[in-house]
């Protein structure tokens, strides 16, 4: 049993459904594993994200984490296993980087001293312990990236999945976030990332997104695997 399973997956928008974002896709990650889903602008690679991590319903197929269909989670929080980081931070959850992940916690019931111990733990991990006191405003691209890290961390995930993780961060900073991924990949936390930059990921596996098909190894479709190795 895998730890994430798409099986036939379809998502369409519009009013009459129109708009075909996602076709029958199928994707199996396992435990530990880094995976990379590269698409040009607008071809759904944000939408299977949100779909994989729950946040959006399929119109056909499942979507399986640890063999249970996430339809059947629903009402759950979405930190129950599944982390999925988001770099936007609401001003009404603390003017601080500390006060929002402590926010995020104290509102799924964690007490308030577990709550600031993960919260620390959680930046000192992904290595932005100075940036704790900083109002999110103040983060730079590298820094914001890797809040967002903290923040979904902070919830003991098996599943992590981050959207385009390189975007807006200086050519400079980009490997330190890779790393930061693969280290999390190699402590166990499976990685499904997007980017629309084709050197902007590298992964155990390689996918592509084109037209609402996925295709790559484990993915259904043709068995084209496009590396996407850093560079300038």
């Amino acid at each position: 049993m895998s730890l994430l399973e798409l099986e036939h997956v379809g998502k369409c928008y519009g009013p009459l459904s129109e708009h075909v974002v996602l076709r029958d896709v199928s994707l199996q990650i396992e435990q530990g594993e880094m995976v990379a889903v590269w698409g040009m602008r607008r071809s759904g690679r944000s939408t299977l994200l949100r779909v994989a991590a729950g946040i959006e319903r399929p119109d056909s197929g499942a979507v399986r984490f640890e063999g249970r269909d996430l339809r059947a989670r629903e009402g759950e929080r979405l930190g129950a296993g599944i982390g999925y980081c988001r770099r936007a931070f609401a001003p009404g959850e603390g003017q601080r980087v500390i006060d929002q992940m402590i926010f995020g916690l104290l509102a799924c019931g964690v007490p308030l001293a577990l709550a600031a111990t993960r919260a620390r733990e959680s930046l000192e991990r992904t290595g932005i312990t100075h940036c704790a006191t900083l109002r999110p405003a103040e983060l730079d691209g590298a820094e914001a990236v890797r809040a967002a890290i903290a923040r979904a961390l902070a919830f003991a995930p098996q599943l992590l999945l981050i959207d385009e993780p390189t975007i807006g961060v200086d050519l400079l900073a980009r490997d330190g976030i890779l790393k930061l991924l693969s280290s999390l990949a190699h402590e166990g936390i499976a990685v499904l990332a997007s980017t629309g930059e084709a050197p902007g990921l590298s992964g155990t596996r390689a996918l592509t997104l084109s037209e609402g098909e996925l295709h790559g190894p484990r993915a259904r479709g043709l068995a084209k695997v496009v590396p996407l190795h850093h560079g300038a």
